[in-house]
């Protein structure tokens, strides 16, 4: 990942923390070329280092993204639609 990209990225994420509450989709639907795992790995370390510095808030916003951006590229394990949660466990009678 080039320096250039790491900062679209972040400059990216900046626009997400001071958007109005809601506008989140049109701003990734906007810079829909940014969204990839280098990007939610971005935000992830960005949530963290919130987390670190008792910027709960602002961590638990990215860490939501992070984790549904990751669904929507299929990184991020849907356990309520896999074939585990949809088989039954045999019952021990």
């Amino acid at each position: 990942m080039t320096e250039a990209r790491q900062a679209q990225y972040f400059d990216l994420i900046d626009k997400l923390l001071k958007c109005p509450n809601g506008q989140e989709p049109e701003i990734l639907e906007a810079h829909s070329e940014l969204i990839d795992a280098n990007f939610i790995e971005a935000i992830a370390r960005v949530a963290t280092m919130f987390a670190h510095e008792g910027n709960q808030d602002g961590a638990k916003f990215l860490f939501h993204v992070a984790r549904e951006l990751a669904k929507q590229l299929g990184l991020y394990p849907d356990f309520n639609n896999s074939e585990a949660a949809k088989s039954e466990v045999p019952n021990k009678e």
